[in-house]
């Protein structure tokens, strides 16, 4: 049976929840005080942003997407690194088996539903995927894996379930019911999707070529086509990629045989922005 958390998930109005939580943080309404409140519930270290001073934020938004200090998050430095891409916690990592990605024990969802659309995922079939869960307390800028030149963008619209493991576990493709937006870039190791969760009261994510992108207004599938693009939009390994307004969960896939996953992280491993998410491998294929 359903928890008490599932079921009102599903009772309230997660959209309208959402817009009015983000209307709030973009707002300097009670803001130092929110601040205040939410930096000593999730005891958010102040040290390793650019920004040490709580009072120097004048929107919750603008302290919750803080920027870091320089050195506060060095790169791996081996010659082939694929580096993760947020602070947060592995929520699963490994094969895109048969079966398609692992979402919590026994609970699988496919790649084509990820990314929505079937020809873009077969670019995938038989590679590997690491999922980042982003909490509260978390560091909310997205990174670059590697290296990649944007060829598009996909915003898919959705549901905003939390996506933390207890839904993970409870709602049937968590991550592909959320609204959210896929990124596919080509690098070195042939293909890499970085795809944005949204979640309940995320009221937005932002890239760094386009700005805000969650929610469109119409909430209809909306694809641009960056592969023309001149110049192309370039990304060098660990330079921001996007942030989320409130935090979620961002997905990372790569092509069979593109990269080997470290494999002293696991379900539950605590990680950092610019870790050893893996090795890679140089290949030609392409989307």
């Amino acid at each position: 049976m359903p928890s008490l958390f599932i079921l009102l998930q599903k009772l309230v109005p997660q959209h309208l929840l959402s817009r009015v939580v983000g209307k709030l943080a973009a707002s300097r309404l009670f803001s130092r005080v929110f601040i205040r409140w939410f930096s000593a519930r999730y005891e958010i270290d102040l040290s390793e942003a650019a920004e040490s001073d709580l009072h120097a934020y004048p929107t919750f938004n603008a302290f919750f997407t803080r920027a870091l200090r320089a050195g506060a998050r060095p790169l791996a430095d081996a010659e082939t690194a694929v580096l993760c891409p947020a602070d947060g916690a592995i929520s699963q990592l490994g094969s895109l088996s048969d079966a398609g990605l692992l979402q919590a024990k026994g609970v699988y969802y496919t790649a084509a539903s990820l990314l929505g659309d079937p020809a873009d995922a077969e670019a995938f079939d038989g590679g590997c995927f690491a999922t980042v869960y982003l909490s509260p307390r978390d560091y909310h800028r997205v990174h670059m894996p590697v290296a990649g030149r944007l060829l598009s963008t996909r915003y898919v619209p959705g549901d905003l379930f939390s996506v933390n493991q207890q839904t993970a576990e409870a709602i049937p493709d968590l991550f592909a019911r959320n609204e959210r937006l896929v990124c596919l870039f080509e690098t070195a190791y042939g293909p890499m999707a970085v795809v944005l969760v949204g979640a309940m009261i995320v009221a937005g994510i932002e890239t760094v070529w386009a700005g805000r992108a969650c929610p469109a207004r119409d909430r209809q599938i909306r694809v641009q086509d960056y592969s023309a693009a001149q110049p192309p939009i370039e990304l060098a390994a660990g330079a921001e990629l996007g942030r989320f307004y409130l935090g979620s969960t961002a997905i990372v896939l790569f092509g069979h045989g593109a990269m080997e996953l470290n494999g002293s992280l696991s379900a539950g491993s605590p990680v950092k922005m610019g870790q050893l998410l893996g090795l890679g491998t140089p290949t030609g294929n392409t989307l």
